[in-house]
């Protein structure tokens, strides 16, 4: 059981231990308390005797566990964005960003992997699919990649079903930025302030020099802004590529495991942005 100390606390366990650590507990350490690590470790169940099984387990719940977290910044940089905070919607922003890049490096524990290695135990591991991942449709939606079609998978998990259709139908992080925008006195047009969140973004004109105006303004915070939004989007188009690299050095060209046609179907969807005027507008800065 955790309890809570204070920093007089501390002082005073430091001088009876006399500078070590604490040894005796009357229970469990307070750190695998906090952690879980009992759990965690538990949760490590493989299908098969192979030893490459192992790391790509542990990397893919590492991954989820990531895309929680991300979930979990990106929500709170809506709500500041909402409350016209900008001060703080950067800085989750940017503390977001280092997550991602911890993400991405992930995929360097399956770098190595080769089609044998992977053939060893695929066939055990069924339809399941990175595909299937509630969570990181999660992320796809904060994103902006919206998609009905992609709830489908989860209707009899509904539990899960109704936090995907909440987010289908919530604003995106650039939703809220182009508000954000727009009760600056930016001309984002009503279009895209008022039209259908359930559906995937489409880059308009007037949007793109919505973002030309702001860099060329002499407003430093909405810049900075702008930059860690773009940040966020570099940081993900990583993410695709390295998810194609790894695929295409584990398997190839094969059909998925959850009935896409594996390589191409990633190859396809690197090439949705995210925040797409930010990209375009640099064209006319």
């Amino acid at each position: 059981m955790i309890t809570p100390t204070s920093a007089e606390e501390r002082a005073a366990t430091t001088e009876v231990n006399g500078g070590r650590p604490t040894v005796d507990f009357d229970q469990a350490t307070p750190y695998d308390d906090y952690v879980g690590t009992a759990v965690l470790h538990d949760l490590q169940r493989t299908m098969t005797g192979e030893p490459e099984e192992l790391a790509f387990l542990v990397t893919t719940q590492v991954m989820e566990l990531y895309f929680g977290l991300l979930r979990s910044e990106w929500l709170l940089v809506r709500r500041l964005l909402d409350d016209d905070d900008l001060p703080g919607a950067t800085a989750a922003l940017r503390r977001s960003v280092r997550h991602f890049e911890a993400l991405n490096a992930s995929w360097a524990s399956l770098s190595w992997m080769t089609p044998a290695q992977f053939n060893g135990f695929r066939d055990a591991l069924g339809e399941a699919s990175g595909f299937q991942s509630a969570m990181y449709r999660h992320v796809e939606f904060l994103l902006g990649l919206k998609s009905a079609v992609q709830l489908r998978p989860y209707r009899r998990a509904p539990k899960i079903y109704a936090g995907l259709q909440e987010a289908l139908a919530a604003p995106s992080l650039y939703d809220a930025v182009l508000a954000h925008l727009s009760r600056r006195g930016f001309a984002v047009p009503a279009e895209v302030l008022e039209r259908d969140l359930t559906e995937e973004y489409r880059p308009r004109d007037a949007v793109e020099a919505v973002w030309v105006e702001v860099y060329g303004s002499a407003d430093t915070a909405l810049r900075e802004l702008a930059e860690a939004m773009m940040d966020v989007a570099v940081q993900f188009s990583d993410w695709k590529y390295r998810h194609v690299v790894a695929v295409r050095r584990s398997m190839g060209a094969k059909p998925g495991s959850g009935g896409s046609n594996g390589l191409k179907w990633l190859e396809q969807s690197m090439r949705r942005d995210i925040f797409p005027e930010l990209w375009t507008a640099r064209t006319f800065m």
